[in-house]
């Protein structure tokens, strides 16, 4: 598996992964328009300005996709999402690897963080497997019902 930048194919493909605006919030957050388009979706997005990548097979199926930025001196890991059909066959794990290693080199940081909303227990459960801890947001935290995960 290896970390690309992402395809206007593999956008269309992710649009197809959200069938409401509940889905589409839960996993992008606030200011993602709904209903979107490709232009719009590319555009909250923010592909311009953050890293963004697919994640894809070795014989180029696209797997899954995920960002990094910097926050609060971390490597902040954002809008992960792993494509349904290849759930629960450790791509999350491999994506946040992946990302996580780039973001840290790359920001020359020492740790990882992201949010996830407190319902997202399948989300949760997967972080936490690989190392994700809940903390203390030391800022006002920018959502409501949401946790701030931090791995060394």
């Amino acid at each position: 598996m290896q970390l690309i930048q992402p395809m206007e194919t593999h956008l269309i493909e992710m649009m197809s992964w959200f069938t409401n605006e509940q889905e589409l919030m839960d996993w992008s957050g606030p200011n993602f328009r709904y209903p979107f388009d490709l232009s719009s979706f590319v555009d909250d997005l923010k592909l311009g300005t953050l890293h963004s990548f697919s994640l894809v097979s070795n014989e180029s199926d696209f797997l899954a996709f995920g960002q990094y930025y910097q926050r609060l001196g971390k490597c902040h890991l954002g809008r992960l999402i792993v494509n349904p059909n290849f759930r629960g066959n450790g791509i999350a794990a491999e994506l946040m690897q992946q990302i996580g290693k780039l973001g840290l080199n790359d920001l020359a940081v020492k740790e990882c963080s992201l949010f996830v909303l407190k319902h997202n227990t399948r989300a949760i459960r997967s972080y936490e497997k690989f190392g994700f801890s809940v903390v203390n947001y030391p800022q006002e935290m920018p959502l409501e019902n949401c946790w701030y995960m931090v791995k060394a």
